[in-house]
């Protein structure tokens, strides 16, 4: 009898054994998927880094949109061809109109008073050189801008002020002198293709984009 019991001890250890060493390999796993899934990059990480791309054609001139790319906001400007030709008429107003102490690339810097890829375009970062204010756009020439009670002056060509403290710059984003913004607002790289698809985040236009 003696014996019997003996067997069933032993059987009911092994199996209490065996229970416990899977309950904790099991734990275990459970246990490592965090730590193996914080090895991975989140889907918001993956987008702060993605290269955004907008259809630019369908904004109207002098119509401005706005998006956001690696948590910055980007004004995505279509000036009107007017504008465009008077970039050039300002520069003695501003204090860096060849852009050479600006954060830009190198093939927009080469693009002279237009700083576009395309001039009919301004793509730039809405954000203030000063304190990082956002600016609002007044585009149309001599516009007083009420809105938020600047007067931008009868020889405002038309461009963004900043109404955190008064910055003022042109339509393409070059800052007036004697502003507090010490430059001008800055281009991140983007291409754009022939169907005026801009992909803001990189410097050559993929294929579906031409």
């Amino acid at each position: 009898m003696s014996d019997e019991v003996e067997e069933v001890d032993h059987s009911r250890r092994r199996l209490l054994t065996a229970a416990t060493v899977g309950t904790g390999v099991i734990g275990a796993a459970f246990a490592a998927i965090p730590f193996l899934a914080s090895w991975k990059p989140s889907t918001r990480a993956k987008a702060l880094g993605a290269p955004v791309e907008v259809d630019a054609s369908k904004l109207e001139a002098g119509q401005m949109l706005k998006v956001v790319w690696r948590g910055q906001a980007v004004f995505v400007v279509r000036r009107v061809k007017a504008a465009v030709d008077q970039l050039g008429g300002h520069d003695a107003m501003l204090a860096d109109p060849a852009s050479i102490d600006s954060t830009q690339p190198d093939y927009i810097k080469a693009s002279g008073a237009a700083r576009a890829r395309n001039p009919e375009y301004w793509v730039g970062l809405a954000v203030c050189t000063h304190l990082g204010c956002s600016p609002l756009g007044a585009f149309a020439p001599n516009d007083s801008f009420q809105v938020v009670g600047a007067d931008l002056g009868a020889n405002w060509p038309g461009g963004f002020y900043c109404p955190c403290h008064g910055s003022k710059y042109d339509l393409s984003g070059r800052v007036f002198k004697s502003m507090p913004a010490p430059k001008n607002l800055a281009v991140p790289p983007y291409a754009i293709g022939a169907n005026s698809r801009i992909v803001i985040g990189v410097d050559d236009a993929p294929k579906t984009v031409s």
